[in-house]
């Protein structure tokens, strides 16, 4: 990984940063896989209460560069600036950016209701709304190819460390244990 690029959304008088980039991320979600193998990871370098206006790629130049060949941000052009290709600098240090998920109380209550641990009166008293945790992360809303729900990807970007660790990346760039230079 000794590659990156940058996407960052434009200002609009239509579309709000958010709305841009929440967009851009769910149209690399759809081939970010495919294409690249799970050898990409994303970052978002301005992030703060949000995700900022910047996706960053991290990668080889020979899956950089063809990812953005590719027809995925047809449509998006006009809202974005691309970065080209370049070298990752020298001195950087290495973080993980990971997806973080909270079950909802209905899906508990629903499962326990299903595996026969409770019946559906005693899963409402005993896993009630309130036990549902808030998570106060930054995230993108996407539509659920599956499903066509609207949901929301929290992300968290990991404490810095001054060795990488190679592996994996999810079809959306992000990855429990693999590090992407941060700088």
């Amino acid at each position: 990984m000794d590659y990156h690029l940058e996407l960052c959304v434009l200002p609009d008088n239509e579309f709000t940063q958010t709305d841009l980039l929440n967009a851009l991320y769910a149209k690399l979600h759809r081939v970010l896989l495919p294409l690249t193998h799970g050898r990409v990871g994303v970052s978002f370098p301005n992030y703060k209460k949000t995700l900022g206006n910047c996706l960053r790629l991290h990668g080889t130049q020979r899956d950089l560069q063809p990812l953005m060949a590719g027809e995925w941000l047809q449509g998006m052009r006009d809202y974005i600036r691309i970065s080209p290709v370049t070298p990752i600098p020298d001195k950087v240090r290495y973080r993980t950016v990971r997806r973080v998920q909270s079950k909802s109380a209905h899906n508990k209550r629903r499962r326990s209701v299903a595996k026969g641990w409770l019946t559906e009166e005693q899963a409402l008293i005993r896993i009630p709304d309130t036990q549902q945790q808030e998570i106060k992360l930054p995230y993108s809303e996407m539509y659920s190819l599956s499903t066509g729900n609207r949901m929301r990807l929290y992300i968290q970007h990991g404490a810095l460390v001054d060795t990488a660790v190679t592996g994996e990346f999810n079809a959306y760039g992000l990855s429990h244990s693999a590090t992407i230079p941060w700088f």
